[in-house]
């Protein structure tokens, strides 16, 4: 069992920035990829990017390319998403997940609400 506990999330301006963090508990297996989604309202859970546990090789899709960057600190056990530029329609739900693949997820977290006002 792996637990996941986001924070940081909140109100920003249209513009901003903000780091989530991901407390990350339990049996960690090497090979995971930690991976972030967001779902916002009326919308399918979307992908928004994931780093390697083992290596930090990082995956982006296009939405996010160049805004948002995920890292992760193995001694402290924590996965961040930083996001830049935020804009509306970034406003969702954000949860962060172990998977094995990026784009996957074995477990998730309760997830962090992202407001973004224009």
């Amino acid at each position: 069992q792996v637990q996941l506990v986001e924070s940081g999330g909140g109100l920003v301006q249209a513009g901003g920035s903000l780091r989530l963090s991901c407390a990350v508990s339990g049996r960690i297996v090497n090979n995971y990829v930690m991976n972030w989604f967001r779902r916002a309202p009326g919308k399918d859970r979307e992908f928004v990017g994931g780093v390697t546990w083992s290596t930090g090789s990082t995956w982006y899709p296009d939405s996010v390319k160049g805004r948002f960057t995920i890292s992760r600190d193995n001694a402290k056990n924590t996965v961040y998403l930083q996001m830049n530029s935020l804009k509306p329609e970034d406003t969702a739900v954000y949860y962060c997940a172990a998977g094995f693949r990026f784009g996957s997820y074995e477990y998730r977290g309760q997830g962090t609400q992202v407001n973004v006002s224009s």
